[in-house]
């Protein structure tokens, strides 16, 4: 392995774990009601740390005492402004060492470059979460966008690590080494293989429909609007206003005709969000015990159903236990290793088109491919 490929891959790992302690602050800093903490950007009332503000940030807080603004609560916003910087300055780098390896197998550089321009709206996003006082649908896309930069990142770790993927095993089976009755094992290996990576992949698209959800509700704060479970308000069909639960834009608290938002319009962000996790964690579920069985794909089943279920009861306790804020914050972690873990596992699964042409000249079909699977 040469100098610069080992430190792209180093600089891939790094951010990817940065980029999950930054997706997690930033849920900490929300549901700790710090977000307003400075309500400016990128500084603190103009200025680098809110220590340099700190005159300021008393007088505020001495005028409205139980308002957004504090000491503590600068801090915590301006901490995960400078976690969010460094990662930035981070992507950058790869992106240019991705750039130079562009030549290399274990290199991608158009993710890369992709990922630059994620960083970027996410910066954008984070000023106007601020400047647009916390307005739903701006928390979260913010939220989307930073697990976004997760997956893409998880992508590229993966893709420099050389990890392995399950086309390997059936590029070997067949090969002419097990005799002349395996001839066809390959193509129906591979065939089986695309077939599962697409169910994957609808399960990834319903797992971030119920990571939307799951931002919806919190960013509107309904966490709390059914307090029962398995049912809500003792009923599987609870009094609901979805009419108002779902415009996108319009001001916190409020309807899109700037009436207060109902409980019942709170009750249905929360009851959607439950049966959002009906339909993902059953499609989870599914593809967790199918990976289960096969032996090229155990780890990754295993993983996934041991996430999954790690979510689900985090999720059950934040209702019974009335979201305490460490859980809260530990559900929103569960989110982003479930994400983690689903790019895992369509890497795994991802059929490179240098495997799936041999066999559909063979068979007469093509598999599902990835372009951006290749180890």
């Amino acid at each position: 392995m040469t100098p610069m490929l080992a430190w792209y891959r180093r600089l891939a790992l790094g951010a990817l774990l940065l980029t999950f302690v930054v997706v997690v602050f930033g849920a900490y800093v929300r549901l700790a009601d710090a977000g307003l903490g400075c309500p400016d950007w990128p500084g603190c009332y103009g200025k680098l740390t809110p220590a340099h503000a700190a005159d300021v940030i008393r007088d505020v807080h001495a005028a409205e005492p139980h308002g957004p603004v504090s000491l503590p609560k600068a801090w915590k916003e301006m901490i995960h402004r400078y976690l969010a910087a460094s990662l930035g300055l981070l992507i950058l780098a790869i992106a240019v060492l991705a750039w130079r390896l562009r030549d290399h197998p274990r290199a991608a550089p158009g993710v890369a470059l992709a990922l630059v321009g994620v960083v970027v709206f996410q910066g954008l996003l984070g000023k106007w979460t601020v400047t647009l006082l916390l307005k739903p649908a701006i928390v979260t896309a913010h939220l989307l966008g930073g697990l976004t930069t997760l997956a893409l990142l998880a992508w590229l770790a993966l893709r420099a690590c050389g990890a392995r993927q399950a086309h390997a095993r059936a590029s070997r089976e067949g090969s002419g080494r097990d005799g002349p009755g395996r001839v066809g094992s390959r193509g129906d290996s591979l065939r089986s293989t695309s077939m599962l990576a697409a169910g994957a992949r609808l399960a990834f698209v319903l797992l971030v429909v119920q990571i939307a959800l799951g931002g919806w509700t919190s960013t509107n704060y309904a966490a709390l609007a059914c307090t029962d479970f398995p049912a809500c308000h003792g009923s599987f069909s609870p009094e609901a206003d979805y009419a108002n639960a779902f415009h996108v834009v319009r001001e916190l608290g409020m309807t899109a005709d700037g009436e207060l938002l109902s409980n019942a319009a709170l009750t249905a962000i929360h009851w959607s969000h439950r049966v959002g996790a009906l339909v993902a964690g059953g499609a989870l579920l599914l593809l967790g015990w199918t990976l289960c069985r096969r032996r090229d794909t155990f780890d990754t089943g295993v993983a996934l159903l041991a996430t999954l279920a790690l979510q689900i009861g985090l999720g059950i306790a934040n209702v019974l236990l009335s979201l305490p804020l460490p859980l809260a914050a530990a559900h929103n972690a569960g989110a982003a290793l479930l994400v983690g873990v689903m790019v895992w596992v369509n890497f795994r699964l991802a059929v490179p088109s240098a495997v799936a042409l041999p066999a559909r000249r063979r068979h007469g079909t093509l598999p599902v491919v990835f372009e951006e699977g290749r180890p």
